[in-house]
């Protein structure tokens, strides 16, 4: 009876906080299938008519799928240099000998620490200085060095995990220790590599305020810039707003989904626990 009453009140409680928290996306999502007299309409309400044409107004008037390009140009190679340079971090800091490695990790973690308001400035300049101001680089440059931490704690900690006797092993058969990563360590690590790569997608992805600094060009625009900054004739356009969110969120749903165990192994097996 006791087990009963605690299961009940832990799916209870867990069913309250996941409905918290997705509750204003599912609002959004309600919100981009109404028409204009329902979003202003009083009481609220939740149950759409299921209209389209927010996002008919969505795609012509608007350059969502411009966004989207730019996105998902800046967030891929944001992921591919930064799970390239964690690889080699992390198979560093977990398998080779090294003194300091936990003032190194310490020092890795605390730079991920700052506000990104403290660092804008500097790196605003630097890239005023390269030219690299409303340009794809400009943007994948600060994202790569903001991801660096998130990825290489990862995988330094999934690659700790692995037993030290198959490198050891491998050593002794005349491998290099990039040989060994990637023959070996990279293969096994799979689910944190998975683990990381979309962590790192996902911040690039939703990534705002440097975006709005660096692309200050509409052709350049990443899709949580261009949403913000859709303007209405009168009003804020919210229904356009919400299906363009909406679209936005797609992605990550089915990237989440698709690769759901990958993220659940990583994660278990102690990737982002230490």
């Amino acid at each position: 009876m006791k087990n009963i009453s605690y299961k009940l009140t832990f799916l209870l409680t867990t069913a309250v906080v996941v409905l918290v928290s997705i509750f204003p996306f599912l609002w959004f999502v309600s919100t981009s299938f109404k028409r204009e007299i329902e979003i202003s309409s009083i009481p609220p309400i939740f149950i759409p008519s299921f209209n389209m044409q927010f996002y008919q107004s969505t795609i012509s008037n608007y350059d969502i799928f411009l966004y989207i390009k730019n996105s998902l140009l800046v967030a891929g190679c944001t992921t591919i240099i930064t799970i390239f340079i964690s690889s080699l971090a992390g198979y560093a800091l977990a398998c080779l000998k090294l003194k300091g490695k936990r003032l190194i990790m310490g020092i890795i973690l605390a730079s991920s620490m700052f506000p990104q308001i403290s660092i804008a400035g500097p790196i605003w300049r630097i890239l005023d200085f390269f030219g690299w101001l409303n340009c794809y680089q400009g943007l994948i440059l600060p994202y790569v060095t903001l991801t660096l931490p998130l990825g290489i704690w990862i995988l330094a900690s999934f690659f700790d995990k692995l037993p030290k006797e198959i490198e050891e092993a491998a050593m002794i058969d005349g491998c290099s220790h990039i040989q060994v990563l990637l023959k070996i360590i990279a293969p096994l690590s799979l689910p944190g590599i998975f683990t990381a790569s979309i962590l790192v997608f996902i911040y690039a992805w939703n990534e705002f305020f440097f975006a709005l600094l660096v692309m200050t060009e509409e052709k350049y625009r990443t899709l949580p810039v261009g949403i913000a900054l859709f303007q209405g004739q009168y009003t804020m356009p919210w229904g356009e707003i919400a299906a363009a969110s909406t679209i936005a969120t797609i992605p990550l749903v089915i990237l989440v989904m698709f690769f759901q165990k990958q993220i659940v192994s990583g994660l278990s097996a102690g990737a982002v626990k230490e």
